[in-house]
């Protein structure tokens, strides 16, 4: 049965996240709050908990997981070829709602999926989610919906579509939006804006006045 813990106080946040990084260290699902919507995770190093994560939205290996880190640091050994402008992209939005699409390191042993050899890659700004992903370091982290239904706002929505396939719920209450974050592909010279979602085009261009939408 899965386990929920309220995260809006201390004694519940540090219980529920000490449950979650043990269920995280076991190839278990989690679900944690970020700044957008919902998540549901796992170990991004592990090619089975990311299958499960892909097995309890109904989805396929055509769309792999994303990568939630806490921190730019954790990049190293995690991304490659990193440009001037994906780096100043960071600088400004790092934590919050952008997703970067860079180039993974050849010789890390993950599978998220159908990558063709890059991965999509953010911080959250949330500090229960940033807490986790001190404790348990990169986790390939979803929407916590049924491919299909709309990405949850809270924890009580993702309860009713992922149910028990999930071992520890952390509840922090509604997130602060309900858009997705902007994806960016900075694997070419010029940044490619594939969705725009929280940062608007026009606020990405403030920073890389280049930027191309796809």
């Amino acid at each position: 049965m899965a386990l929920r813990f309220d995260c809006s106080a201390g004694p519940g946040r540090a219980e529920g996240l000490r449950e979650a990084a043990d269920a995280v260290r076991r190839g278990e699902l989690v679900v944690l709050p970020t700044d957008t919507v919902y998540g549901v995770g796992a170990d991004a190093f592990s090619p089975d908990a990311v299958g499960r994560v892909l097995r309890a939205k109904g989805r396929g290996r055509q769309m792999p997981s994303p990568v939630l880190v806490g921190s730019p640091d954790a990049l190293d050994g995690l991304v490659i070829d990193l440009s001037v402008q994906a780096r100043e992209l960071i600088d400004a939005f790092w934590p919050g709602g952008l997703t970067l699409v860079a180039r993974h390191e050849p010789s890390l042993k993950w599978d998220l999926g159908e990558t063709h050899g890059t991965v999509a890659i953010r911080m959250p700004a949330h500090p229960v989610a940033l807490s986790l992903l001190d404790q348990t370091g990169p986790l390939a982290v979803s929407s916590a919906n049924l491919t299909g239904r709309p990405s949850p706002q809270d924890c009580d929505a993702a309860l009713a579509m992922l149910g028990d396939t999930v071992a520890v719920y952390l509840d922090a209450g509604p997130t602060p939006a309900d858009v997705p974050s902007s994806i960016v592909d900075v694997t070419a010279k010029i940044p490619v804006l594939l969705r725009e979602g929280a940062l608007s085009a026009a606020r990405l261009r403030e920073v890389t006045p280049d930027l191309r939408e796809r």
